[in-house]
C-alpha cells in the first residue's frame, strides 16, 4: 500500500506542487465538519497560505454512508464531474450547498450549474461507474488510519485536531515552523 503522503497522478490536488505544506483530507461531502473545514481551508489558502510557503490540498473520498445516506453518491458525482475536468468545482459546490443537497436529483442540479455534459454525468452516476474509485479511497483511508471525517494528514503526519479555522491555522503554522 502507498504511504499516506504519496500522491498518485490521478488524485485530486489543488495548490502549488512545490508548496511547503501538503494537507491530505479524507472527507465526506455530507459531513458538516467537512463543510466547516472546506470554508476554513479556503480562507487559510487565500490568507496565510503564501506566508507559510504555499498549501497543497489533496482530497480523498471517505463517505460515511451509515451516517450520511447520500455521501457515497455525492462522492461518485464529484468523481463524475472530475471525469469532465470539474472535480474541484463540484467539490466546492457540494460543500457550499451542502444544506440544499438532500436527494440524488440535487446532485444533478449542481452538475448543471457547472456546465457539464449532463448525459455523460447522469450515465456515470446512475450506472455507478465511479464507485470503485470511491471505494479505493475508502480502502486507502482505512489503511492510513482514517476513522472519521474529516481526517487530515499534514506533510504526512496525522492531525488529530478540530476542523475549525483557528485549530487548522495553528496546526499549519506549527508544521511550517512558523
Amino acid at each position: 500500500m502507498k504511504r499516506v503522503d504519496e500522491i498518485g497522478p490521478d488524485e485530486h490536488v489543488r495548490g502549488p506542487e512545490n508548496a511547503a505544506l501538503t494537507l491530505i483530507e479524507y472527507g465526506d461531502f455530507q459531513c458538516p465538519y467537512c463543510a466547516r473545514a472546506h470554508a476554513a481551508l479556503s480562507d487559510l489558502a487565500d490568507g496565510i497560505g503564501e506566508q507559510l510557503g504555499g498549501i497543497r490540498l489533496v482530497y480523498r473520498n471517505f463517505p460515511l454512508s451509515d451516517l450520511h445516506p447520500l455521501a457515497e453518491l455525492a462522492a461518485e458525482a464529484a468523481e463524475a464531474a472530475g471525469q469532465q475536468g470539474k472535480f474541484w468545482e463540484m467539490h466546492d459546490s457540494l460543500f457550499e450547498q451542502q444544506r440544499q443537497v438532500f436527494e440524488p436529483q440535487d446532485l444533478a442540479v449542481l452538475a448543471e450549474s457547472l456546465d457539464l455534459d449532463m448525459e455523460r454525468f447522469r450515465d456515470d452516476v446512475q450506472e455507478r461507474r465511479l464507485r470503485q474509485r470511491v471505494h479505493g479511497d475508502i480502502e486507502r483511508g482505512r489503511h492510513d488510519g482514517a476513522d472519521r471525517t474529516p481526517t487530515f494528514f499534514i506533510n504526512g503526519q496525522h492531525y488529530p485536531g478540530d476542523s475549525d479555522i483557528d485549530s487548522l491555522e495553528a496546526a499549519l503554522r506549527e508544521a511550517a515552523g512558523r
